[in-house]
């Protein structure tokens, strides 16, 4: 065996152009591949840290006219539906609105953390152990209990530094002026509600004057022989029930499995991930080995020698494999520095919020698939041509002659893999292209408003100075002038949300006065926002028609709201809007006067431009008082931060700047995910295309090599080298347009794959399609120049004296 290795070595080191191309493709391939199964053996293939994580469901309502996917599930209604399932005390609950920073102090430190509301019952029906403290019992779940809650692993690590001594540490919370004490920390990975941080019960945080308005979810472990569908049907007819709320009864239940929710919109795009690096490998295993097959029919010659010289067929195989498997571990070493940089680059640029991303490291498992992707690949790459290579025969070869070595069946198998090369990159072409262009446009999305030079401001307010409506008020009538006069500062405006938070419950179902049953039944679902008169200036959104809210729609006077385009039209689609009366869904509410219009804003969700309706502040008809800032800077919004934190620490000891950054910076996280799969897609296409083109070039050059002979003979028959480079390069292109015109199609089937990843960008973008078409016959033309060029240069007194 040693020999065997020093000879081997000693071939490759005859042909190090060979050794080493053949060593990076094997690396790039089996690097990047073990990099995404890292990713996705984090994300998607490792279990959460629960009991039989595929029985857990969420239940939650959706309106039968789709008007409204995610409907609230009043907490008493969903008691109610908890007694009449067959196992009440496998139910819980979790807040609607998912996970929502809150602002806390600890001693004289203030942080935001991720919050979220669930049931005392919460811990025990997912069957998650601590690996600190305890969860949270039915008991703490009960008004007057004593305010506890959970640490999530990654809020831990990250704020408390994985310290022990956490256990029994108090935290006071701005919102409520509560002071909760820490009983324990959950493990890694439990990411429910997304992004969530800390875990509170719901009884004991929300004050019971305010119970009635707490929505939530329904967590359910479903019992044997109980399906998901079996369980959103309960809901369903739970829904329908005598007696309820009549807007319940225009409700259907929805069901999801516990680890899609946990996974959410990421699962697609780590797919799309997998998929694309399995076809990387899919090349690499084909470019590999159409190069050894290619050295194997170069060497001919000297196989038939060895042959002739008493070498058995085995020892003469088992040398070739050895070759072969030096360059697959030389590659597979290699793809591990490749994976582990890989990996680095992905949390790197991996989007904030990507569940479970602390999970995401190397371990033993990477170790594990390196080897066995390099044993499979020794195999795969090795065998074949190795079994091929040494059945030549002494005196076929020197019947063919040297330059010959090629048999047509040879040629055709090897320009076949090219051609499965091209098409496979030009599959990932497009898809990278649709993914790109998607990307595009989302960054281009028209937001009806004016991005630039925007701050958003959060504030954290004490309870017991601000806890009512007219104090909150009082506030913002002393504060919003002081940040006014602060120079570079145009204009500030409460908001009710950040940027891109999504609807998180303020969303309502309003009627049109005149309005039938039926039409009543059609309405959408209106994002509710409370405006004031600076809201429009501070956000540049144009009123497009009528007015905006100014000092005098205050509390008693006329009712009245604006409406964006899209609800005016639905409402009164060839009407004048101005004028015309809205009311809440509830028949006892009053009737309120359309003022204005305005555009739909992209300002809650990025892909979608919802229908909004806008209340004043001033006026009563919204009790809610929005903390959360919108200034307007006539330079660079961080400039003033600094300012601004002093002026309220300063004016308002009561209130804290809990987080302030631009609109840019809140716009980076819709756009974050997009940008991962637009850039990891783009690199796995370039790659393959890069493979694709070797593979090309290398056929090429060897068909120079083998067709040296009759090039010469065609120019000493008269042939011109004009002539000669034009066949070689027919040849070359003949090759590219086969693999895209079977890479077209195959095109059509990813991109449709991708769908669910796109933004107003279809599957069959013909732009798309055609711009990766021509750029694969570029490459097709490029790679196959250089050997028709050097074929063009042949002298044929050369080259009919070497055969």
């Amino acid at each position: 065996m040693p020999q065997s290795i020093r000879v081997a070595v000693r071939e490759l080191r005859r042909t190090p152009g060979f050794a080493v191309a053949t060593i990076l493709i094997l690396a790039l391939g089996i690097g990047l591949s073990v990099a995404v199964f890292t990713v996705a053996e984090a994300l998607l293939i490792k279990r959460l840290p629960v009991k039989d994580q595929d029985r857990l469901v969420a239940l939650w309502g959706q309106m039968r006219n789709g008007s409204f996917d995610h409907y609230p599930i009043g907490l008493d209604e969903s008691r109610d539906f908890a007694r009449r399932t067959d196992r009440p005390e496998q139910v819980a609950f979790v807040g609607y609105e998912g996970a929502w920073p809150i602002t806390l102090r600890a001693g004289d430190e203030t942080f935001r953390l991720r919050r979220a509301l669930v049931s005392g019952s919460f811990f025990d029906v997912l069957g998650v152990r601590p690996v600190l403290g305890r969860a949270l019992r039915p008991s703490d779940d009960v008004s007057g209990a004593a305010p506890v809650l959970v640490l999530s692993y990654a809020a831990w690590q990250q704020r408390f530094g994985g310290d022990p001594a956490v256990l029994g540490r108090r935290l006071l919370a701005f919102d409520n002026a509560v002071t909760y004490t820490v009983v324990g920390v959950m493990p890694r990975g439990l990411d429910y509600p997304r992004a969530t941080e800390i875990w509170l019960p719901i009884m004991s945080t929300v004050p019971a004057s305010s119970l009635e308005y707490v929505a939530v979810d329904v967590v359910e472990r479903l019992v044997p022989n109980v399906t998901p569908a079996m369980a959103g049907a309960e809901l369903s007819a739970f829904f329908l029930r005598r007696g309820g709320p009549v807007i319940e009864r225009d409700l259907r239940g929805v069901v999801e499995t516990l680890p899609r929710l946990v996974l959410g919109d990421t699962r697609p795009a780590l797919l799309a991930f997998s998929a694309a690096v399995a076809l990387l490998l899919l090349i690499t295993c084909i470019n590999v080995a159409n190069l050894l097959l290619v050295r194997g029919l170069t060497r001919a010659r000297e196989i038939a020698v060895r042959s002739a010289l008493g070498a058995s067929r085995l020892r003469i195989a088992g040398q070739l494999l050895t070759e072969n498997a030096l360059l697959a571990l030389a590659g597979g070493v290699l793809g591990v520095i490749v994976s582990t940089v890989a990996v680095r680059l992905f949390l790197a640029f991996a989007p904030a919020g990507l569940p479970r991303i602390d999970e995401i490291g190397g371990s033993s498992v990477l170790l594990g698939v390196a080897l066995t992707i390099t044993g499979s690949a020794m195999l795969l790459f090795g065998l074949a041509p190795a079994v091929t290579s040494s059945r030549t025969e002494l005196q076929e070869v020197l019947r063919s002659g040297a330059r010959q070595s090629g048999t047509r069946r040879s040629r055709r198998a090897t320009e076949a893999l090219v051609v499965g090369q091209l098409t496979l990159a030009l599959m990932m072409l497009s898809g990278a292209g649709v993914i790109a262009k998607s990307l595009i446009k989302l960054e281009r999305a028209n937001l009806a408003l004016e991005p630039s030079h925007l701050l958003i401001a959060e504030l954290a307010l004490r309870y017991d100075q601000f806890g009512t409506r007219a104090k909150s008020l009082a506030l913002l009538d002393r504060l919003l002038p002081k940040l006014e006069a602060i120079p570079g500062v145009c204009a500030v405006s409460p908001v009710v949300a950040i940027p891109f938070s999504g609807n998180g419950g303020w969303d309502g179902g309003m009627i049109a006065d005149g309005q039938t049953p039926r039409e009543i039944a059609a309405n959408p679902m209106l994002n509710m926002e409370v405006a004031t008169p600076g809201y429009y200036a501070a956000l540049g959104i144009p009123v497009l028609r009528g007015r905006a809210f100014t000092d005098a729609d205050r509390e008693g006077t006329q009712p009245v709201v604006l409406l964006s385009q899209s609800a005016a039209r639905h409402y009164w689609p060839n009407e004048d809007p101005i004028g015309k009366r809205l009311k809440f869904a509830d028949t006892s509410s009053q009737w309120l006067t359309i003022i204005g219009i305005v555009p739909d804003t992209r300002y809650r969700e990025l892909r979608l431009a919802r229908p909004s309706i806008y209340f004043p502040l001033r006026q009563s008809i919204f009790p809610y008082v929005p903390t959360n800032l919108a200034i307007r800077t006539s330079g660079a919004p961080d400039g003033v931060i600094a300012t601004i934190r002093r002026v309220v620490a300063e004016s308002e000891p009561g209130v804290t700047v809990s987080s302030a950054s631009s609109f840019d910076d809140h716009l980076d996280k819709p756009l974050a995910q997009p940008r991962l799969n637009a850039l990891l897609l783009g690199v796995f296409a370039a790659s393959a295309v890069v493979l694709a083109a070797v593979g090309l070039f290398s056929v090429m050059v060897t068909m120079v090599r083998q067709r040296t002979r009759e090039l010469g003979v065609r120019m000493a028959l008269g042939a011109t080298p004009a002539e000669v480079w034009r066949l070689v390069l027919r040849r070359g292109m003949l090759l590219a347009a086969a693999g895209t015109l079977f890479g077209l199609v195959g095109a059509l089937v990813t991109n449709y794959l991708l769908a669910g990843l796109l933004y107003d960008v279809t599957p069959t973008d013909v732009p798309t399609l055609s711009i990766v078409a021509i750029t694969l016959l570029a490459m097709g033309a490029l790679a196959s120049l250089f050997p028709a060029r050097s074929s063009s240069s042949i002298d044929p007194a050369v080259a009919l004296r070497a055969e």
